[in-house]
């Protein structure tokens, strides 16, 4: 392999790296390019300098030759004069080539990274304006100059063009989508937005895929170079063929009159409806820390460029945790809103300009990392989509925390001791993402829309919101009542007592509306031939079993313990736990409680539980029951807890990660011996406590018919039974799209662990996002499960869902999936076999 350097000279540094920068993207980085452009003039920067040139070709001088490409005038002078300060010897191996700059640059990366000598390079950046000319249709027939032994070295080139369909476009988490698939293959991947008429811009970069501002309609046409161009097409096909994942009535969507801002009477603060519902409550400011920095000259650059990666790499640890917390109490579909900020911080394109600023102009990495954010931010706000122009919410969100970790602030606190309505000019994604329901009845901003990722998860906490108030609001002081209004998009600033009667009443109705909306989710859940399937909820605290059992829930099936270990310093005692448990089973009032033992470790690290060194691949590593099992302290508190809640209650207790039966039999000589001690002691606990397992790993499935016999019901947690499948780690936005738990691999490993939980005679139930996806709803119950568990706030729609169906078709919709070749196909078959209720 030829090892072949290029030299780009130009009297505009901006268009040299620019040039060198779309070369570089052709080859990824395999062949070495210097710059030498622009003079050091602030007044006047165009121009050429000899020494520039010379020390740019010495930078990356190679025996097998270097070729220089320059533009206008001086550019030639000053690269003639460089030549003669090398060595003699050296000289001979530098070339000096008239082709055009750009076109010539990209077809010499090509060529040298193809192998060929220097003279094949040369020829190749010669003959680039032809093949261009030959494109516009100028000149019939340019191949001609070319050399046999070229027209074999261009890797196959394959494209598609489509139509998107789904409603927002490539927004953020389709983009993230896109990007995460396109990064999967060696091809290299370009789109063009057709539709604008957009440039070709690089597969891999999410801030420039979304920047393509491509909505539904929009024709895309994407070519891919390599060896598995054909692959990488038929996937990223696949994407767009299943609106990568959307209904087209968007999730969470804004009311209709999300944009209306209506004229306010006297009294009243006008802006727009966000997220519905009534709140009344005194006012709380919350303002972000402001991080200030002073760009500053460096002189150690490697030193710089480790203090930006330590930050990223801690930012990154840092999203992923708000995406763990997010998970469970929003759901991972909401959740998945952070995958594009984690995509952000890989992103190629960024990384390398903020390295490069470090390195050209001895900057610290604060600066640099904010100038880069800068420009980035004002890419998006110049888009003419005003969808898209909100994403820039997250890039600031992303900025921040780096610009944060960089400067060593500690992070902003956003808890409340009382309840109160939340005043801010905004809120990040990540701060909405942290508030407590509970403590925070309303928001309240002066900017902010109500398609931003902040407003979505405010209406999936179910906060009213009205955002785009007047900045005057921001100088009431802290206590002073509000009153707002998320449906009308209004508020109130010490609202008279006749405004309190209107808001009252209309709180009393909305909240009638809503149960009576959610009549129907309190009957149970039966097939059209009338099997019944339970329907529970997925819980993460005290707030949500009060929804849950709104919703109309009949029972907990995952009690997510871990929110009691997060957001502290050290593990909650006996006693806190067991008030927390009894708080939940009474509000169940009898219903099923499934508690699932600690699981953490992979996503979920928490910092006083250090594993003691580091793990490369923490999701196969000491989490779950493995954790548990050499933390006997820990554990035994936590049994001892749930044994002592479990008197006058429908208690269960659940071990996470079971992998073996050596695992099981040892975490049950551990509950005897918490027994036992128990029994001593004269403290009582149900002694008839069921205990089950959560099957997530491939060897439990493979075990199945052992482990039935060890236990007394399974729960089939799909969220990580897909990602070990798969090997696909689903907090890794790359390969998540990967993860998709209607692939017939994961469901034949489902129907395998129910066919042997059935034959032992013990119940299985569902608690992944696959149990709250209404479109698996016939898969589900063909395959036979006896209990569904979702988000509280999916119960309603699944219970809709089963009441649409029977058994027998619902069983054949399984037969026929089970031999699909992927989840596309499954999805596929499944919308062209139900039959809408008439």
């Amino acid at each position: 392999m030829a090892a072949i350097a290029i030299v780009i000279v130009s009297h505009s540094k901006q268009l040299a790296l620019g040039v060198r920068e779309l070369a570089a993207q052709m080859v990824q980085g395999q062949v070495p390019i210097a710059v030498a452009a622009g003079i050091e003039d602030p007044e006047n920067p165009l121009g050429t300098d000899p020494i520039q040139v010379y020390e740019a070709i010495a930078s990356v001088f190679s025996d097998d030759g270097v070729l220089v490409l320059m533009d206008l005038g001086s550019a030639l002078l000053s690269a003639e004069m460089a030549i003669e300060f090398l060595p003699e010897a050296q000289q001979q191996k530098v070339h000096l080539c008239e082709a055009p700059l750009v076109e010539g640059a990209i077809a010499a990366v090509v060529a040298a990274a193809a192998g060929m000598d220097i003279h094949q390079v040369m020829a190749e950046a010669r003959g680039a304006l032809l093949a261009k000319a030959t494109q516009l249709g100028l000149v019939s027939n340019p191949l001609s100059v070319v050399t046999p032994t070229t027209t074999n070295i261009e890797a196959p080139t394959a494209q598609i063009r489509l139509i998107v369909s789904n409603r927002l476009g490539l927004h953020a988490r389709p983009a993230a989508q896109f990007v995460a698939t396109a990064a999967r293959f060696q091809s290299q991947i370009l789109v063009r937005n057709l539709t604008r008429n957009t440039e070709l811009v690089r597969g891999d970069s999410i801030n420039q895929v979304t920047t393509l501002g491509v909505r539904q309609g929009h024709e895309l046409v994407i070519t891919a170079t390599g060896s598995d161009a054909d692959e990488a097409l038929t996937a990223l096909q696949g994407l767009f063929a299943n609106n990568f994942g959307e209904d087209n009535v968007a999730l969470n969507s804004p009311p209709a009159f999300q944009h209306q801002v209506t004229p306010a009477t006297h009294g009243e603060l006008s802006g727009i409806a966000a997220s519905p519902g009534v709140a009344i409550a005194p006012v709380v400011h919350y303002q972000p820390t402001h991080i200030s920095f002073t760009e500053y000259h460096v002189e150690d650059v490697e030193a710089e460029l480790q203090r930006l990666q330590a930050a990223i790499h801690t930012a990154r640890q840092e999203i992923q945790a708000v995406f763990s917390q997010a998970s469970l109490q929003i759901g991972d579909a909401e959740a998945a809103i952070f995958d594009a900020q984690l995509l952000f911080l890989e992103d190629p394109v960024l990384l390398e300009a903020a390295k490069e600023r470090i390195l050209e102009n001895y900057i610290n990495a604060e600066a640099a990392w904010q100038a880069v954010v800068d420009e980035v931010a004002t890419s998006y706000r110049t888009l003419e989509d005003s969808y898209l122009q909100e994403r820039v919410d997250d890039v600031i969100d992303v900025g921040q925390r780096v610009l944060r970790l960089l400067a060593g602030n500690a992070p902003a606190n956003l808890y409340l001791e009382k309840p109160a309505i939340l005043v801010a000019t905004d809120l990040t994604p990540s701060d909405t993402a942290r508030l407590d329901p509970t403590k925070v009845l309303g928001i309240c901003t002066t900017s902010g829309s109500a398609t931003s990722h902040s407003a979505i998860i405010a209406r999936t906490l179910g906060i009213p919101a009205v955002l785009g108030v007047d900045v005057q609001v921001l100088h009431l002081a802290d206590g002073t009542l509000m009153a707002l209004d998320g449906e009308s998009g209004r508020a109130w600033v010490e609202p008279e007592s006749h405004i309190l009667d209107l808001l009252a009443a209309k709180q009393e109705a909305w909240q009638t509306a809503q149960q009576e909306a959610r009549a129907t989710a309190h009957q149970p859940a039966i097939t059209r031939d009338g099997r019944q399937v339970s329907v529970f909820a997925n819980i993460g605290s005290i707030s949500d079993v009060q929804v849950a059992v709104a919703s109309g829930a009949e029972g907990v099936g995952l009690l997510r313990t871990e929110f009691l270990y997060l957001d502290r310093t050290s593990a909650p005692t006996e006693e806190e736990q067991l008030a927390v448990y009894q708080a939940i089973a009474k509000v169940l009032d009898n219903r099923p409680l499934i508690i699932r033992t600690l699981d953490v470790g992979g996503d979920k690290p928490l910092p006083y539980l250090r594993v003691g060194f580091p793990e490369a691949n923490p999701f196969l590593g000491w989490r779950g029951i493995r954790f548990c099992l050499d933390h006997l302290d820990l554990f035994k508190t936590q049994l001892r807890a749930i044994l002592r809640a479990s008197v006058g209650h429908q208690i269960k207790i659940m071990l996470p990660m079971i992998a073996t039966v050596t695992e099981v039999r040892a975490a049950k000589v551990i509950l005897g011996e918490v027994q036992a001690e128990l029994n001593q002691a004269g403290i009582s606990f149900d002694a008839a406590m069921k205990v089950g397992i959560m099957v997530e790993v491939p060897s439990a499935v493979a075990i199945a018919d052992q482990l039935a016999a060890e236990v007394d019901f399974f729960s089939i947690g799909t969220n990580d039974l897909s990602q070990y499948i798969m090997a696909s780690d689903r907090t890794n936005a790359r390969v998540a799209n990967l993860v998709d738990a209607l692939h017939p691999a994961v469901l034949r490993m489902v129907q395998q662990t129910i066919q042997a939980a059935h034959a032992a005679g013990i119940s299985v139930g569902l608690c992944g996002e696959l149990a709250a996806d209404t479109l698996a709803t016939p898969i589900l119950l063909g395959l036979g499960l006896d209990e569904l568990s979702v988000n509280p706030q999916s119960i309603p729609g699944v219970k809709q869902a089963i009441a649409r169906f029977c058994i027998v078709e619902s069983e054949a919709i399984v037969a026929s999936a089970l031999q699909q070749d992927s989840a596309v196909h499954v999805r596929e078959l499944i919308s062209t076999s139900v039959t809408p209720p008439a």
